[in-house]
């Protein structure tokens, strides 16, 4: 049971990574926002990806805090993933453009974890671990959005025409 749920925390073993956990736990996010890209209602489906994964992440939360015997084990990238999918939720079928910016601006916050991110980071237990990235993927997706939206609105931001 460990080892699945060690498969679940991890996104499929992304977080496993020898380095740099979180950023490649973050590709999970990229691979289910790709995934469901060109479906109809898209940014509906990404905040039902995005729900999903923080209710499973929080009750995974506790048990890889338990498993790892320490605080926000670095294996554990399920808040990459529902935070990147915050970040990413208004482009409408999203360009490998739109993923890459979106990728960046939510690994920005995830790190530099500016205020209030790091406050919410010390609830504690899997709520804590989760809820600071889905803050970052707040602050992420209005970084994206405003250029996007006001300064670079003529980009390739959708996969669809």
């Amino acid at each position: 049971m460990n080892q699945f749920k060690y498969a679940l925390a991890t996104c499929g073993y992304l977080g496993a990574a020898p380095f740099m956990p979180g950023t490649f736990g973050t590709l999970g996010g990229v691979a289910i926002a790709w995934g469901l890209s060109g479906t109809e209602s898209y940014s509906l489906w990404v905040l039902l990806a995005a729900a999903a994964v923080t209710v499973l992440g929080v009750s995974l939360g506790d048990w890889a805090e338990r498993y790892s015997k320490g605080k926000d084990p670095g294996f554990f990238v399920l808040d990459e993933v529902a935070g990147y999918l915050i970040t990413i939720w208004w482009f409408d079928s999203p360009s490998l453009l739109a993923l890459f910016g979106a990728f960046c601006a939510f690994r920005f916050f995830d790190i530099v974890k500016p205020p209030p991110i790091r406050r919410v980071e010390r609830i504690g237990g899997g709520a804590g671990i989760v809820f600071d990235d889905l803050v970052a993927g707040v602050y992420g997706l209005v970084l994206v959005m405003i250029p996007a939206r006001l300064l670079f609105s003529d980009a390739p931001w959708s996969a669809v025409s």
